[in-house]
């Protein structure tokens, strides 16, 4: 795509927005969704105060959601991950299932509240991290260290340079720390956060946890303990299950669904893969193991759409209004 090309797509996708909040707030769109049927499976990450976009793009402020919560509330019917899969759809709304990846210590902060107060359901997809010492996911422990570190920095004897996006980039290959990384096991990943966080203590930081600190043990108790939440693995580390040996995602699989139960005694039936990624051997994996509730992101193989265990899910995008992202939601698309 050339760069008139693509100035050209963003103006269209603009004003496109623009027209679509307009419309909204003229009322033009209550009849769009009072005609919308189908299912949606949505995901969300963290929720924090403010400056959403410091560290990544998966954030959501957390005046935002609410208002999220409040628009499914007042359009749509939400039902809980059992109710989808066992196809408990209304016939005169839009269904939508909240989900949410990760973990993080801000879900059991702000979210658990908010479902409580407007009584929504949604399944959390929680690591094992916190068993193996580590209060953060590699990932996120790379993006706060790649923003306040360093230039350059030397990690196992290969030196990366920042580009303009703040990411590490080798010197010799040309290939991102953190793509390195996610088709290393989580020993290389625990190595590099051991020789980078004496550059970069941000744990200091105490209005900055909510970007990264992982719940408790205790925390993931309390979680299950709602009537609205459900809880549902997403690995052991996080590791990208579809690069790793086929061995270690068995034994991540085991461990974290043993993990996770033993902490809620509750059966844990369902997982959302790390990064959405997969392969036929990982879902083989994962079926052997007992989860009967398989997320992805979108399908990777032919097969996958008449598999009675997988679903597809929506990611939620931070930086479209809430009335845009409810329409592409319906839609199952952005512009």
């Amino acid at each position: 795509m050339t760069l008139l090309q693509k100035i050209k797509t963003k103006l269209f996708r603009q004003s496109t927005y623009l027209y679509r909040e307009i419309g909204h707030q003229l009322g033009f769109y209550k009849s769009f969704y009072n005609a919308a049927r189908g299912s949606r499976i949505i995901v969300y990450h963290g929720i924090c105060r403010q400056d959403h976009t410091r560290f990544n793009t998966i954030f959501l402020k957390l005046k935002t959601f609410e208002q999220h919560l409040k628009f499914y509330k007042k359009h749509f019917n939400v039902i809980s991950l059992d109710d989808y899969y066992q196809q408990k759809f209304s016939n005169d709304r839009f269904n939508i299932c909240i989900t949410f990846d990760d973990g993080f210590a801000n879900n059991h902060k702000y979210v658990l509240p908010l479902l409580e107060q407007y009584k929504l359901p949604a399944t959390f997809f929680i690591t094992a991290i916190s068993a193996t010492g580590y209060d953060i996911l590699w990932n996120d422990f790379l993006s706060i260290a790649s923003k306040y570190g360093p230039q350059k920095i030397v990690f196992k004897g290969e030196f990366y340079n920042k580009d303009h996006h703040s990411k590490y980039i080798s010197t010799e290959t040309g290939i991102g720390l953190a793509e390195k990384l996610r088709s290393d096991g989580f020993n290389e990943k625990a190595e590099m956060m051991e020789a980078l966080y004496p550059l970069v203590p941000f744990k200091t930081n105490k209005h900055e946890e909510d970007y990264w600190l992982q719940m408790t043990k205790e925390q993931i108790k309390e979680l299950a303990s709602s009537s609205f939440a459900t809880i549902g693995s997403h690995g052991y580390y996080h590791n990208d299950m579809a690069l790793i040996s086929i061995d270690d995602t068995s034994e991540e699989l085991t461990l974290s669904k043993q993990y996770l139960e033993n902490i809620i005694e509750k059966p844990v039936t369902s997982i959302a893969f790390p990064y959405g990624a997969y392969t036929p051997e990982v879902v083989a994996a994962a079926k052997d193991a007992g989860y009967k509730q398989l997320l992805a992101t979108d399908f990777q193989y032919t097969q996958d759409h008449g598999d009675v265990t997988m679903r597809k899910r929506f990611t939620v995008n931070p930086f479209i209004s809430v009335n845009n992202q409810m329409c592409a939601i319906v839609k199952h698309k952005y512009e």
